[in-house]
């Protein structure tokens, strides 16, 4: 089957979505998200494109980027290839390390470029990882509201503060607001919740979620509020049936009944 064109923009801004083969944690850790950013900046380096968002989540990727000489697919792959050698080297492995294609979108205005931004910065806070967009380390939320802190010129953060208002701390402020508006938005996505139903699947992603929220297994059968929390992010988040969920926390199926979402 002929594949479908990859649809481009006269802005040259794409939202791009790159996620793991077979939704397999390809950057479950500090070390390989730290490689994948190296990457980016190797190849911006070499193309001089602008980056003006990121979020590295342990199996996909997000970054909203402009390229105005029409070389996004040589971008993307350069970016890939890089990682991926550097993946199959660590684990002794071969095969494919992402999923076929990226994904793209073409931002065409302001007020989606503004939403991506905001959409992008969120996904933590959307896997139920975090509670503020903040709270997570490995994306260019901070950049944004600490440049003093975390500020990085690869980061072209001035162009879209500049596009909420001129003077910078009222930019910063109101960028602050505006990404913390809870907004239905519909983006090209993971879609992580359609494809996990076994108990395989969800022990994956259960095992990320501790991870990153820095507490094991035990302690979700010793306290309440985690383990409300850990409930809440499988339901949001898989389609595994309430007997499923209480098998993988060791819980009765009883106690996952009465948790609402």
């Amino acid at each position: 089957m002929t594949r479908r064109a990859r649809e481009m923009t006269a802005s040259g801004i794409y939202h791009i979505m790159l996620r793991g083969n077979e939704r397999k944690s390809i950057l479950a850790s500090d070390e390989e998200k730290q490689f994948f950013l190296d990457c980016i900046r190797r190849k911006q380096k070499e193309t001089n494109f602008s980056l003006y968002a990121y979020c590295l989540m342990d199996n996909h990727v997000h970054l909203l980027i402009n390229i105005q000489d029409n070389e996004l697919a040589s971008i993307m792959k350069g970016i890939a290839t890089r990682y991926a050698f550097f993946y199959n080297n660590r684990h002794n492995r071969v095969g494919h390390v992402f999923q076929d294609r990226f994904k793209s979108e073409p931002i065409e205005d302001e007020r989606y470029l503004l939403a991506a931004v905001r959409y992008i910065h969120n996904n933590p806070v959307k896997a139920r990882m975090v509670s503020n967009p903040e709270d997570y380390h490995w994306s260019s939320y901070r950049v944004y509201i600490q440049p003093e802190l975390f500020g990085e010129e690869w980061i072209d953060s001035a162009f879209i503060l500049g596009i909420i208002a001129l003077d910078r701390k009222s930019a910063i402020k109101e960028f602050i607001r505006f990404s913390t508006d809870v907004v239905e938005e519909t983006f090209i996505d993971i879609e992580e919740k359609s494809g996990i139903k076994t108990l395989d699947e969800g022990g994956c992603i259960l095992h990320e979620y501790l991870k990153q929220e820095g507490f094991i297994i035990e302690e979700i059968k010793e306290n309440k509020e985690l383990r409300r929390k850990a409930i809440i992010f499988l339901r949001a988040n898989t389609q595994l049936s309430q007997r499923k969920i209480a098998i993988l926390l060791g819980i009765d199926k009883s106690i996952v009944e009465k948790v609402k979402l």
